[in-house]
């Protein structure tokens, strides 16, 4: 690896394999994007009750992406190359591979919850606090698809088996990622409680962690990419730590707000915090870790009473300053999973004023209030209280929205310059080359 500073030449590239698409970024030296491309990826397929996804359109779209962005890099200047490239992918997306590191068949995506058995059979033999409990867990997926595929020699996520097409190196994957296979990241081992699933060991794959260097590119596909042959190809992560990895988010206390459909949380603490009952638990993050929970509320709320054209109307008219009193607990629809568990907790937003204004402020100070109950949640379980709170997602926008929060957390709330998570994982490739995980 290269010592410091990092030549002025090199760039980074990120790849975010999302739900809908695939993005990618190029920054500098400095952190700065100078290029970024998306293609859209075709929707996967519900069949028999399972969503699944041909692993082969991940890999041409990600190929496409790569190419058009190193046009565009090597356009602007000759001089610039592309030093690392890390990949994040939707986390619990699963497939099976031969030894070549072919699928055996389509992969089954994130949310997909057909693996019922083979979810029972987890909950018998493991821990409690494991990430791999729920039909949607990467073990329970792995474990449908070997029986299925007994000939299988490779478990591979999205972002690791597409990394593997850029080294040839099939068998690896990262932290993050491995969290929902099973993988006990306070141990750093695969638990011995797996050989009771019959999960043979040459299957799993050697875990390193996010942003350690995995090998350089194979030559058989650099004139393909017009990427150097000693571009590093960097272990990734998930798309959701990705994007934390985005808004700059790095001491312990520093927290993350997801405003997107749902209310996600994510704080940096010095220590891992594992509740499944209310669907908290903790990845490693270079020293320290990072815990979270999400819960069912959010602007999805705000999309049953309001569309658009009345949500932009009515924002400028908001008085943070003037609290409206209604004590709301807004969500879709009955069930809670976090900060409150409580699959019967009906929706609390009566009475419901006759003017539309009060009703809209009062929904955003009762999603502020289940904010701050969360971070309290965190930190009644161990967390730190957050000391600086960054926003993601299309509610950062609303400067409103923003005050609300600002006066429920008594914390400073941040909107990230970057929250994409693509953005993420070209930091996280420049981490990997300078060898500084932080």
């Amino acid at each position: 690896m290269p010592a410091e500073p990092i030549p002025v030449d090199c760039l980074f590239l990120g790849i975010d394999i999302g739900t809908s698409g695939v993005r990618g970024s190029v920054i500098n030296t400095q952190g700065e994007e100078i290029a970024c491309s998306r293609t859209e990826l075709e929707i996967p397929v519900i069949k028999a009750g399972r969503i699944e996804q041909n692993p082969l359109i991940w890999k041409k779209t990600t190929f496409k992406i790569i190419k058009e962005l190193t046009d565009k890099v090597y356009s602007m200047s000759n001089s610039k190359t592309i030093a690392a490239l890390a990949i994040d992918g939707t986390s619990s997306t699963v497939l099976v591979c031969d030894e070549s590191g072919t699928p055996l068949s389509p992969a089954l995506m994130y949310n997909d919850q057909s693996s019922n058995t083979e979810a029972a059979q987890i909950a018998e033999v493991a821990p409690p606090d494991c990430g791999a409990h729920g039909a949607s867990s990467s073990l329970a997926k792995a474990m449908q698809l070997l029986k299925q595929h007994p000939e299988a020699q490779y478990i591979c996520h999205q972002a690791d088996w597409l990394a593997a097409c850029l080294t040839g190196k099939y068998g690896i994957s990262d932290e993050n990622n491995c969290l929902k296979l099973g993988y006990n990241s306070l141990e750093e081992s695969w638990p011995n409680w797996l050989n009771k699933l019959e999960i043979e060991n040459e299957r799993l794959p050697r875990v390193i962690k996010p942003g350690k260097s995995i090998s350089s590119i194979n030559s058989d596909v650099t004139s393909e990419l017009g990427l150097p042959e000693n571009c590093q190809i960097i272990a990734g992560t998930t798309d959701s730590i990705a994007a934390f990895i985005a808004t700059g988010a790095n001491e312990i206390g520093d927290a993350v707000t997801s405003l997107g459909s749902t209310l996600v949380l994510k704080i940096i603490s010095d220590k891992p915090i594992f509740a499944t009952e209310f669907g908290i638990y903790s990845h490693r993050l270079g020293q320290h870790w990072l815990a979270g929970g999400a819960s069912n509320s959010g602007a999805g709320v705000l999309k049953q009473y309001f569309n658009q054209q009345q949500l932009d109307s009515l924002t400028p008219q908001l008085r943070p300053e003037q609290k409206t009193g209604l004590n709301y607990y807004p969500l879709p629809a009955m069930g809670e999973r976090f900060p409150r568990n409580d699959a019967s907790l009906e929706p609390q937003m009566r009475p419901r004023p006759d003017n539309d204004l009060t009703f809209f402020q009062a929904i955003l100070e009762g999603i502020a209030s289940i904010e701050a109950e969360g971070y309290q949640k965190l930190h009644d379980l161990g967390a730190p209280n957050p000391q600086r709170i960054f926003s993601a997602g299309g509610g950062s926008q609303n400067p409103a929205w923003r005050t609300i929060r600002q006066h429920a957390l008594n914390t400073d709330v941040i909107v990230a310059e970057h929250t994409e998570a693509s953005y993420g994982s070209a930091l996280l490739a420049r981490q990997g080359y300078t060898g500084q995980i932080s």
